[in-house]
């Protein structure tokens, strides 16, 4: 005999309830989620092909109406027509500015080879193709110097230091681990 909503309804509804309660916290949300899905399986209980399947199917139609019912909750928060990128606060240039003696620090404890390829790059703003004329090294050479350099200064920096990244990967904060992190030198080789 194929399934009615009426039957479904007796069969299934204080145990969709209590499901549907586990996972939506306002209880009066809840029970217009629990009318929705009977609305829904009245509107589709002739889609249902094998009726063996019927469980399974009621508790996915479920699962759907709990899904939309978290997406219509989004906030949506109007942007001013002014935000632009230059707007945000200035933490990260404070984070950068409290770390500056510190990356100096560290930069002096790399290999020599990945020291000067970070100083001609970073801090004298030579590309890299004119410190690899200045070093004596192929293009090849000096980029993988300077990856290289940079992936050691950034391990020393994480060991250092836990840093809160905002959305975009910016510095946002940074906690010091070890004390290295308000020292102008550098405690980790």
């Amino acid at each position: 005999m194929k399934p009615n909503t009426e039957t479904v309804y007796l069969d299934f509804s204080e145990q969709l309830g209590r499901f549907i309660a586990q996972r939506v916290s306002d209880p009066d949300s809840a029970d217009d989620i629990l009318q929705d899905v009977f609305m829904r399986i009245h509107k589709q209980i002739d889609t249902l092909q094998d009726e063996s399947k019927l469980r399974g199917w009621i508790y996915q139609i479920t699962r759907n109406a709990i899904i939309d019912y978290y997406r219509r909750r989004k906030e949506m928060v109007e942007l001013p027509e002014t935000l632009s990128y230059f707007d945000e606060p200035e933490i990260e240039q404070d984070a950068f500015q409290e770390l500056l003696p510190s990356v100096g620090g560290m930069l002096g404890c790399l290999p020599e080879k990945y020291r000067r390829a970070l100083v001609l790059t970073e801090y004298q703003g030579l590309t890299q193709q004119q410190a690899a004329l200045r070093l004596g090294l192929s293009l090849s050479g000096t980029k993988s110097r300077v990856q290289r350099g940079r992936d050691q200064l950034k391990e020393m920096l994480l060991e250092c230091c836990h840093f809160e990244f905002d959305r975009l990967g910016k510095v946002i904060d940074y906690y010091p681990n070890l004390s290295c992190c308000t020292r102008n030198r550098c405690a980790i080789n």
